[in-house]
């Protein structure tokens, strides 16, 4: 969703998903994002999930974000334009097609700053789509828990091969915005995959499971492989 900026002029120069411009330098990731370490990590205090395979953004065009209908963003974010297998896990540090690469990173704040990957790496940040995978560990099979999402703007996520949420429209990244159907973690790995489709906007998502009342899952770790 468009929000209101106080520099203009310095975002300008990064719309090439948009216009054709120059990009300028990358700026890095600091400090919104670090590399993932090497041991699986637990969500946050609030069950967020806070590390990602994310892929440098693909060009997508759109000038506004009205025209986001579930019409148009099933036909984007869809298994057959994921950059790759739909039912693998990339590494980091691969390539996609487009020249694209895949990072995987920790993020510093709940919600994961998409705009700011995109900025950190001198890659275009508005008329985008940013594909996110992650893999989740739950150590029993876990049955009734619920996914909770927000994204900037709109966004598709499936679990393990099957859709649980899509968020529609011009939005803003509200936490829980949308809660998916009771869903079934697997004991042992869990895929979650899913995109987030911006014009101009600050792109960002957050996510986390709940459990039959509401409260966060905190009992799972999450990695990249």
């Amino acid at each position: 969703m468009a929000l209101a900026l106080t520099a203009p002029a310095a975002l300008h120069a990064q719309t090439a998903g948009m216009v054709e411009e120059k990009l300028p330098p990358p700026t890095g990731l600091a400090p919104y994002f670090t590399p993932a370490s090497a041991d699986p990590i637990a969500p946050d205090a609030d069950g967020f999930l806070r590390r990602w395979l994310l892929l440098e953004p693909v060009v997508k065009p759109n000038r506004t974000n009205t025209g986001f209908t579930p019409t148009y963003v099933r036909a984007a974010i869809a298994p057959a334009t994921y950059p790759g297998t739909f039912d693998g896990v990339p590494r980091d540090g691969d390539s996609a097609p487009g020249a694209l690469r895949w990072h995987a990173l920790d993020s510093s704040l709940f919600d994961v700053k998409l705009f700011y990957l995109a900025q950190g790496l001198g890659k275009p940040t508005y008329g985008v789509i940013f594909w996110a995978v992650t893999v989740v560990n739950a150590p029993r099979e876990m049955r009734g828990v619920r996914l909770a999402m927000g994204s900037n703007s709109a966004s598709r996520w499936w679990l393990n091969g099957s859709e649980v949420a899509g968020l529609y429209g011009d939005r803003r990244m509200v936490m829980d915005d949308v809660v998916s159907r009771p869903i079934t973690l697997r004991k042992g790995r869990n895929v979650l995959r899913g995109a987030v489709i911006n014009g101009p906007g600050l792109s960002d998502f957050c996510a986390r499971f709940v459990d039959e009342a509401g409260k966060p899952i905190r009992d799972i770790t999450i990695d990249v492989q």
